[in-house]
């Protein structure tokens, strides 16, 4: 593990020196965490691509402000939901796309209810673009809720209150859904 780290930081500082390789292997080791929270977000494979690509065209522009490799992984987060948002925000009706083809980003425990997972990540795409990025960075990316607030610039009441609101508003979704059926 601490070679890891030791390679991590070695490819850090030589991509802000300019080793295109190096960049390179900083995509490759994080791409897919980007495109998972991109995906969870946009819920569109290709559009998830998209944004995946433009936040390391931003990277590759702001590498120098990169501190460490800590501070990587909170500015990708950081970056790749600050675009996913705008996107949403652009967006004039918020569609919701099966990701039946992107179920192995994020891996579900086996032993889970495939039906009520699909139901629930059709409600969690319907929520407002911010309070899916707390909602995603609390449950996908296990985020405390002061990180969430750092990671999005968002006060904790604020962090807090979407969290409590969604959850009720998946809650009775759920309720309503189970009701029904």
């Amino acid at each position: 593990m601490a070679d890891e780290e030791g390679a991590e930081c070695d490819s850090l500082s030589r991509a802000r020196s300019g080793d295109a390789a190096a960049f390179s292997a900083l995509v490759r080791r994080h791409q897919r965490r980007v495109y998972s929270l991109a995906l969870r977000m946009v819920w569109d494979r290709h559009a998830a691509e998209d944004l995946a690509q433009e936040v390391f065209m931003q990277l590759h522009r702001r590498l120098s402000r990169v501190q460490s490799d800590a501070h990587l992984v909170f500015w990708l987060r950081q970056v790749t939901l600050r675009l996913a948002i705008d996107r949403l925000r652009r967006e004039a009706t918020h569609r919701v796309v099966p990701l039946e083809e992107g179920l192995d980003v994020a891996a579900e425990p086996s032993e889970s209810d495939p039906l009520l997972q699909r139901r629930l990540r059709t409600l969690v795409a319907q929520l407002p673009a911010a309070a899916r990025a707390v909602v995603v960075l609390r449950y996908q990316e296990d985020l405390d809720p002061l990180d969430i607030a750092a990671t999005l610039d968002m006060p904790i009441n604020t962090v807090k209150s979407h969290l409590k609101r969604s959850l009720e508003e998946l809650r009775a979704q759920l309720a309503a859904h189970a009701h029904d059926g």
